[in-house]
């Protein structure tokens, strides 16, 4: 699988917690774009695609939100939500986000700038590279 957790530094401090992420240092990608999701009603999902060659990390910045991959063959699902935590999401795994406290905050640490060609949201098509994924 494609896909895990990834601790990041958590330095404590009496006046606040602080956590860093740092590109190739405890990110494992250059960071080309940061984004972040709020506000998702009760009830609802993102996500609900996969990527072609864009590798991401996703955080629980706020709140909590649970978020399930599949590669084709494994699925997994993960429960997201302390600051200093990220989801490793690598290219070609399916990913579905849901179940957001009230007040969550999704930060998303990306490799790639938005080209909406990149994504694949036909879920047919996911299963077709997925397979083609697995005979190389």
């Amino acid at each position: 699988m494609n896909a895990g957790l990834i601790d990041l530094p958590k330095i404590v401090d009496p006046r606040g917690n602080l956590t860093v992420a740092e590109q190739m240092k405890n990110v494992p990608f250059d960071i080309a774009r940061v984004y972040w999701t709020y506000d998702v009603p009760g009830g609802e999902r993102r996500g609900g695609h996969a990527h072609r060659t864009c590798e991401e990390i996703i955080v629980a910045v706020s709140g909590s939100f649970d978020v399930e991959v599949f590669d084709g063959h494994e699925r997994q699902r993960f429960h997201l939500n302390h600051p200093y935590q990220g989801l490793y999401v690598g290219t070609g795994v399916w990913r579905t986000l849901e179940d957001f406290s009230s007040g969550a905050v999704c930060l998303v640490l990306a490799s790639e700038l938005f080209d909406e060609a990149e994504y694949v949201y036909d879920y047919d098509e996911f299963l077709e590279m997925a397979k083609g994924n697995s005979e190389q």
